[in-house]
């Protein structure tokens, strides 16, 4: 069984922590007005998102740790007392003085605790680590190998090297790396630059968005055919992350997450609640079979999940095929609520439920994966994220059948823009969208 599965879990419970340290001082020193200490706490939230405040991994220093903590709460300082000068509210010098230095004093104790304690526990326990694999034999590949094993407190478990070279202790030739990332389910996956061509370069980062693995470079001055590298340092050696996904911070999942179930409980309460009675009743008069329609899809790491919708077509065999022009499965009631989007609005329970998201890349069928997953360059990486109700590829023209390449072509080029630019104000604006073509009407709505 694969340890530290929970793991994911673990980092926005440290953060409702923090947010409960603000929260108790800020009701001890600064207001007891339950909207003052609301703004407060937005106010850490925002700010943290500007200036990346939790992207810390398990490769960051402490001292790297307690400069963050130190920048934001000078800058929350900042904001705090000019949105109490704009409001004349008048507190105590030795209030606000009282509530940054304890503020200041809790949160570094309390990073330096998770700090020890986390290496501490993947040292002793085993637990929370990464497999890795490096590719490549050099001076840089040897001092990463040399971090991974002699510091296990950071969690990376170093299962050995790949390289065309004539050397002792190799795992194998560099085409033998592939099958063994798939074999040992390996999480990351380091590539010295300066040892292979482009091609294998190219070839490396097309299997790892395939196969959903973390590829990183140690750098040189060769070209990458990569856009948004994000670099970091493990103790010297500088690190190039290829793809920055903002949804794996889990600041940012926590918002969307919150943004999702506080949206689709409204949709459930104010529209489902009387929706589904008089719908499934002209479902049911108009054919037999149920009301729902459930259809086993892959979602994010291509988890499958049963994905809902009202049951738009009478009952057949053909089930996996997409809908398509002028299809005659689909009842009258069918049309209507296809034409309209109604169709999807039992999502709202997966979303609720955690497998899906109002907004992100379209869940597909299982056979369109094996059909474009290793011929549309870049698809996989589409299961970096839940699938959503709607999504950017969807208000862009790319919906329902996929009649020709250009339209899984662009389909996954929204939907990697998405992934890899998501921020809460695009969610707004497809969600927007998403309702205006509801109204106008799509033409591949069927």
């Amino acid at each position: 069984m694969r340890k530290g599965r929970y793991s994911k879990y673990i980092r926005p419970l440290l953060y409702i922590i923090d947010l409960l340290i603000i929260l108790f001082l800020s009701y001890t020193f600064l207001t007891q007005e339950i909207i003052d200490v609301f703004f407060i706490v937005f106010f850490w939230i925002v700010l943290s998102i500007i200036l990346s405040f939790y992207e810390v991994y398990r490769f960051t220093k402490i001292i790297k740790i307690i400069s963050l903590l130190t920048r934001q709460i000078i800058i929350f300082l900042l904001v705090l007392l000019s949105f109490f000068y704009f409001r004349n509210d008048q507190i105590a010098s030795s209030s606000i003085f009282s509530f940054f230095t304890l503020l200041f004093i809790t949160l570094n104790l309390w990073r330096i605790f998770l700090y020890v304690i986390f290496k501490k526990y993947r040292l002793i326990t085993g637990s929370n680590y990464k497999k890795v694999v490096i590719l490549g034999h050099n001076e840089s590949t040897n001092r990463l190998r040399r971090f991974f094993n002699e510091a296990p407190e950071f969690g990376y478990r170093d299962l050995g090297f790949f390289t065309d070279q004539d050397v002792k202790g190799k795992l194998g030739g560099v085409h033998s790396v592939f099958d063994f990332i798939i074999e040992n389910e390996i999480d990351e996956v380091y590539c010295s630059v300066k040892e292979h061509t482009n091609n294998q370069i190219k070839a490396f980062i097309e299997f790892c968005d395939v196969n959903v693995t973390a590829l990183k470079f140690i750098p040189d001055n060769k070209e990458l055919y990569a856009k948004n590298l994000h670099l970091n340092y493990y103790d010297l050696t500088p690190i190039l992350s290829l793809r920055k996904i903002p949804l794996e911070d889990p600041l940012n999942s926590f918002v969307k997450r919150s943004f999702d179930v506080i949206f689709s409980l409204i949709i459930i309460c104010f529209v489902l609640s009387w929706l589904i009675p008089i719908l499934g009743l002209l479902i049911k008069l108009e054919s037999k079979g149920p009301i729902f329609f459930k259809q086993n899809r892959p979602g994010i790491k291509e988890k499958g999940f049963g994905c809902y919708k009202f049951r738009s077509m009478s009952l057949n065999t053909r089930s996996e095929d997409s809908a398509t022009r002028n299809d005659p499965r689909v009842t009258k009631i069918g049309r209507f609520i296809r034409k309209t989007s109604i169709d999807e609005l039992p999502q709202f329970f997966n979303v609720l439920f955690g497998s899906m998201s109002v907004v992100g890349p379209r869940p597909h069928l299982w056979r369109q994966n094996e059909m474009y997953g290793k011929k549309i360059s870049k698809y996989m990486v589409r299961y970096f994220v839940k699938p959503g109700i709607t999504g950017l590829a969807q208000v862009r023209g790319y919906r329902g059948e996929i009649e020709t390449r250009e339209d899984i072509v662009n389909r996954t080029k929204y939907d990697i823009f998405y992934i890899e630019n998501w921020s809460l104000l695009m969610d707004f604006n497809i969600i927007i969208q998403t309702v205006m073509n509801v109204f106008s009407g799509e033409e591949k709505a069927y």
